[in-house]
């Protein structure tokens, strides 16, 4: 036995195959043992998981979300919507709300995210600002609701289908009508016009005071009197006052998301409540081919709502306007002398030149202001360095339709047709910047 131990000879490669097989029986021990915690894992993540999923689902009323929305909105500017969210749960909640939003904001990933505390109620708010006129179609709201956990979500969906009307700028609007009774009228660029004498609608004779206009002195009550009185003047009211819109294809142009039309209707509702408050008529009426609408001008406060109406149903065409039917229309319609308020567009002299006849016949029988519209777009070339022939060939383009409007403008002011050349966004104001300063010279 020892003899063969002896001439026994042990190679190095079988202490390699030990080495190799003791290896793969340590790795397949640690295998095992790892295999059995993974397995340990699996089930408890699957048990976390189904916790999840029972816990989520277990309450039949989860949540409960309702929208809350006005019952018109305002177009082109921002409108505040509300969804009243309610957590039955007994624990904390993370949400994910999407609210079906109407076609025309065109936003598909509109997602809101919050989180509700157990057993409470809360307000989550948002706005939109839509740029068209007309009803507006809201979905269903829906809610994915999950645990701090965040493995799953459960879908709630409401039944919140909803119409809701945009009209003209009725926010606009009531911020003219709150800075004119407050007086403040000129933190949005509305001018202090200095009053030119006084007109000459009679008020009453009163006593005089100090800083009186000593002018009014009414010499026949004083003598009967013994005292110093004096007449007081008031500024004249129930003046005719319509808006004349355009509604042909010149009208169709958009600026930042904004049709002329609209900016036109939205000023045309804030100037018509501004007269109402001056205790002037206000009235309004379109045209294209023919006069589309008529609303007769009246101060009774009932008129603005009959205005805003027909505001909301205004569209264009795509045809050219007629403003011969529009003078005879009103020849027809106006018999008494009015401040007429034409908004339409003229992009060149030539466009004008058709159209003069028939401004000029109406502004001798009343107080005629064309109302147009500055191209803001053309700014942008105009004041832009040229760096090569076609960006100067561009400037030089922009140049001349920018002269053309002041051209228009020089044109009708020849005739003695007032205008106001406007940017668009400024329109409100200079229109009721125009109509005080005539009420200021005793023109209306």
């Amino acid at each position: 036995m020892f003899r063969f131990l002896k001439q026994l000879y042990i190679s190095n490669r079988f202490f390699i195959y030990i080495a190799i097989l003791s290896g793969v029986f340590l790795l397949s021990y640690w295998i095992a043992i790892f295999l059995a915690i993974a397995w340990l894992l699996v089930l408890a993540f699957i048990t976390i998981a189904l916790v999840d999923i029972v816990v989520l689902f277990r309450f039949k009323n989860g949540v409960v979300a309702r929208r809350i929305a006005p019952k018109k909105f305002s177009n082109s500017d921002e409108n505040a919507l509300k969804i009243a969210l309610t957590n039955n749960y007994p624990f904390k909640i993370a949400l994910q709300i999407i609210d079906e939003l109407p076609h025309q904001f065109q936003n598909r990933d509109f997602t809101i995210l919050s989180k509700l505390e157990k057993h409470t109620t809360e307000t989550v708010k948002y706005s939109v600002t839509p740029y068209e006129r007309g009803a507006y179609s809201f979905g269903n709201v829906n809610i994915y609701a999950s645990t701090f956990l965040s493995f799953f979500s459960r879908k709630f969906t409401f039944d919140a289908n909803q119409m809701i009307p945009v009209y003209p700028s009725y926010i606009q609007m009531k911020k003219y009508e709150f800075l004119a009774i407050s007086n403040k009228l000129n933190t949005i660029g509305l001018k202090k016009i200095r009053r030119i004498g006084h007109t000459l609608e009679f008020e009453q004779i009163k006593n005089y005071v100090v800083g009186d206009d000593v002018r009014t002195i009414n010499w026949k009550a004083t003598a009967k009197r013994g005292e110093l009185m004096l007449n007081q003047y008031q500024d004249e009211k129930s003046q005719p006052i319509y808006s004349i819109i355009d509604t042909g294809r010149v009208m169709k142009m958009p600026f930042n998301n904004l049709k002329l039309l609209d900016y036109t209707i939205n000023a045309t509702l804030a100037f018509s409540n501004i007269a109402l408050l001056k205790n002037d008529k206000a009235g309004m009426l379109t045209f294209s081919k023919k006069v589309n609408d008529i609303v007769i001008a009246s101060n009774k406060k009932s008129n603005l709502s009959l205005i805003n109406e027909t505001l909301y149903n205004i569209n264009t065409s795509f045809s050219d306007s007629d403003f011969g039917m529009l003078y005879g229309m009103v020849k027809r319609k106006i018999s008494q002398r009015s401040l007429l308020l034409l908004y339409t567009n003229f992009e060149h002299i030539s466009s004008l030149k058709r159209q003069v006849p028939y401004l000029a016949a109406l502004a001798k029988k009343h107080l005629l202001v064309t109302i147009f519209f500055e191209n803001t777009e053309l700014d942008v070339l105009i004041n832009k360095d040229a760096e090569d022939l076609q960006e100067i060939y561009n400037k030089t383009l922009a140049e001349k339709f920018s002269y053309d409007k002041r051209l228009i403008v020089k044109e009708l002011e020849k005739r003695g047709i007032h205008t106001i050349l406007t940017k668009p966004s400024q329109l409100s104001v200079n229109v009721i910047n125009k109509y005080l300063e005539f009420k200021s010279k005793g023109q209306i």
